[in-house]
């Protein structure tokens, strides 16, 4: 042998980078590469049909009444045997199936003979991801697989059981170190999560170690155990399945402190303002607010439901810590006036806003400049990729002139603008003196173009290390369906064309001096 293979550390990069398919092969043929190789085959299962795979054939069979059942029981050696294999399992991840209930039922059964604790058989795992079922023998496995050293949590689930419940409560005693968790129940009603709430209530509140908690609205006494967490970095919290903070108008909770991350899922923007309004004070640097159809179908303006949810915000944030906010609509966009972000001002820290996919905003030159003003740090301004031009204000290019000079270290812009009016504008030095060098990514979605060569000298000048326009958005709704979408594209194509053979004279410019 080589002397570099006698180095386990060489083995192990080796066999990471040998196809899976080609690891059973290396493991029987080479001693020296067995351990390594089948660390990497067992480490990452997506499926846990390879585990009843390694038992004999005839283990399991169908007993007089058609149930599956065990046919002799497992000795040592066989015991053995699964456990070599387990031992070496760093994550699974089980998605619905037909055969996953012909896969689940002998995990059962081997349960109920194993002569081991139930925590034993994956002693190394780390994370587990569950989308299927919650059923009976889903919750025995998870028996299983709810071990100390877990530390990812996914679980999605269209609806649970109760035996399923249950086990969800031993979270807190069985995976002490856990520290992302995430638990969605896609097709429960106000009911069944107000039955399901108090099992998951009880093991967050032993979960010290908790930094990453997505979950639904698990009323009062689920929401103070969540601020009472410790370790808590992101929190993204489903309030659209309970009508619960309709209940909470007389309480006032303590908030939460030095988050990262808070995600709010609603259905109306005044459930969103009650959450915010039922808590003391809210410190987080970044939030996003996504948000259904529903929402879009409120009886009051997008602009005064924004309005007054962003006044509730300026009032319960720390200003000074708010440094990111994400507008996402799911299935439709609120129209709105570029003054309902005017609270948001209070956030002089604020370094991205990202309010294209959520918000249809009529804005000119000055009003963009009004939007912008107080946030010198901005680096990432989104506000759209596609307007309906004929009925709607877009800036032009002198409004980005003056954003580039209000926010100078803006590195990412998306912003559908007027690109025909080009008026008083030096093509030779366009920004007067100004430029950006720090803009890497540009969005400009479906702006009108007339002269393509007109449009590349500007944003050449403008944005001196720009490379290319981005044209991914052209791919998404609705711009992919627009009648207009090739000739526009062939337009944004022969800009690009003329901003790489910009770069190209500029650098052999600057290799000359």
């Amino acid at each position: 042998m080589h002397p570099a293979l006698q180095n386990f550390d060489i083995r192990c990069m080796i066999c990471s980078c040998t196809q899976h398919t080609s690891l059973p092969a290396l493991a029987s043929t080479c001693r020296a590469f067995k351990c390594p190789a089948l660390n990497i085959l067992w480490r990452d299962l997506q499926s846990l049909e390879p585990l009843i795979g390694c038992l004999p054939s005839d283990l399991f069979g169908l007993d007089l009444e058609g149930s599956m059942a065990l046919q002799k029981p497992l000795d040592s050696k066989m015991w053995d045997t699964l456990c070599k294999y387990t031992s070496r399992v760093h994550s699974i991840t089980v998605t619905q199936s037909s055969r996953l209930t012909d896969i689940i039922e002998p995990f059962g059964l081997l349960m109920l003979s194993c002569p081991l604790a139930p925590g034993s058989l994956f002693p190394n795992l780390r994370k587990l991801t569950w989308s299927a079922d919650g059923t009976h023998g889903a919750a025995e496995f998870l028996r299983m697989a709810f071990v100390p050293s877990l530390l990812v949590l996914d679980v999605r689930v269209s609806s649970a059981s109760s035996a399923f419940i249950t086990i969800l409560s031993s979270l807190g005693a069985l995976c002490p170190h856990l520290q992302d968790m995430a638990v969605r129940i896609q097709r429960g009603n106000d009911d069944s999560f107000r039955k399901i709430s108090p099992f998951i209530t009880q093991p967050i509140s032993q979960l010290h170690h908790l930094h990453k908690l997505l979950v639904w609205d698990l009323g009062d006494q689920g929401i103070e155990h969540v601020m009472q967490l410790p370790a808590l970095q992101s929190l993204s919290l489903d309030l659209r399945t309970l009508s619960a903070w309709e209940r909470r108008l007389d309480l006032q909770f303590p908030g939460f402190h030095d988050l990262n991350f808070l995600g709010l899922s609603i259905d109306t923007f005044e459930r969103a303002s009650k959450f915010l309004s039922s808590l003391q004070v809210v410190e987080s640097k970044d939030i996003t607010v996504g948000f259904n159809s529903q929402a879009t179908h409120s009886s009051t303006s997008g602009s005064a439901m924004l309005s007054r949810f962003f006044n509730v915000l300026q009032e319960r944030w720390d200003n000074d810590k708010l440094e990111s906010f994400t507008l996402l609509g799911f299935l439709g966009k609120v129209h709105a006036q570029p003054g309902a972000f005017t609270p948001l001002h209070a956030c002089r820290n604020l370094i991205r806003l990202s309010v294209e996919r959520g918000c249809a905003i009529s804005i000119s030159d000055e009003e963009l400049c009004q939007l912008v003003r107080e946030w010198p740090k901005l680096k990432v301004l989104k506000i759209s990729c596609y307007v309906p031009i004929d009925n709607t204000t877009v800036p032009t290019f002198h409004g980005l002139i003056k954003l580039l000079r209000l926010c100078p270290a803006l590195t990412s812009l998306a912003l559908v603008i007027d690109a025909t009016k080009l008026d008083g504008i030096n093509l030779k030095c366009p920004g007067g003196g100004s430029c950006n060098k720090y803009l890497k990514h540009l969005v400009l979605g479906n702006s009108p173009i007339e002269s393509p060569l007109r449009v590349a000298l500007v944003l050449s000048g403008l944005f001196p290390h720009l490379k290319q326009v981005a044209l991914d958005c052209w791919d998404t709704t609705p711009m992919n369906s627009l009648p207009q979408k090739k000739s526009k594209m062939e337009q944004w194509a022969s800009i690009n064309s003329f901003l790489d053979g910009f770069s190209i004279v500029r650098e052999r410019s600057i290799e000359a001096c």
